[in-house]
């Protein structure tokens, strides 16, 4: 089943892909079909086989010879991963259908950040409106808990904004809503310790080798992304490791 699924994730990544692209832009994920963007050539059946067609075309579009940018396997190759991460967390059950619905929001939020520097309203509210309703009919959160995850994520984001005057602007705001909503108060708070912490570490190493400047602004969004992710994940073995530390 495992491998069913992450061929099922690597598909569900080609789409992903065309959502990173075309949402910022503004431009229908459905139409026109997928096409080069250096020639404009609608793109053939074994050109759109994710992973193998980008490996087997060495790269390169069919077409007009342009360089294909390597991320878009890397989009369906991590959709692949993290899906079957996500089977073997919950099994085939109820929560795994959401969790790999969570999953591709979050996919979309870190490369639209990554390249636009936005997190688009029109997925975090898809999200948070999801992520509510999922509850409400027997999710793994109560309603009660997915509320105050709302509240609690998005409210503490907002004082950071505020009291930072921009150093997070809105969108980071309203997805640390949306995880709030599917992760529950406790949860959301964890990853957000996760999330500062590896934020601060990949920062202080681009300052240190001169990537980049104290002045120079990088994304949060992919940390709140990880953080979530690490403790969906891996929360216990995480905590029953540091609490042995103190037993």
């Amino acid at each position: 089943m495992g491998i069913f699924i992450f061929m099922f994730g690597l598909i569900i990544g080609s789409f992903l892909n065309v959502c990173i692209y075309r949402l910022p832009r503004e431009a229908s994920i459905a139409f026109p079909a997928s096409h080069c963007t250096s020639c404009n050539h609608t793109l053939g059946p074994l050109d759109l086989v994710p992973v193998f067609s980008y490996l087997f075309l060495r790269g390169k579009c069919r077409y007009c010879g342009a360089k294909v940018s390597w991320r878009y396997s890397f989009v369906e190759g991590l959709t692949g991963i993290l899906f079957t991460l996500m089977y073997i967390r919950y099994g085939c059950q109820w929560h795994l259908i959401n969790s790999l619905w969570f999953t591709s929001l979050l996919i979309i939020v870190i490369f639209i950040d990554l390249d636009h520097h936005l997190i688009l309203n029109k997925i975090t509210y898809l999200g948070i409106i999801t992520g509510l309703a999922y509850n409400i009919v027997g999710g793994m959160q109560t309603l009660q808990n997915s509320l105050l995850g709302f509240v609690a994520g998005g409210g503490l984001f907002l004082v950071i904004a505020l009291v930072s005057r921009g150093g997070m602007g809105g969108g980071d705001v309203k997805l640390a809503a949306m995880l709030g909503v599917f992760l529950g108060w406790q949860d959301v708070l964890l990853s957000f310790f996760f999330a500062f912490i590896f934020g601060a570490l990949v920062g202080l190493i681009l300052i240190v080798t001169k990537i980049k400047s104290r002045k120079d602004y990088i994304p949060f969004g992919p940390f709140m992304v990880l953080g979530a992710l690490i403790v969906i994940l891996a929360k216990e073995p995480i905590l029953n490791w540091y609490l042995g530390l103190w037993m």
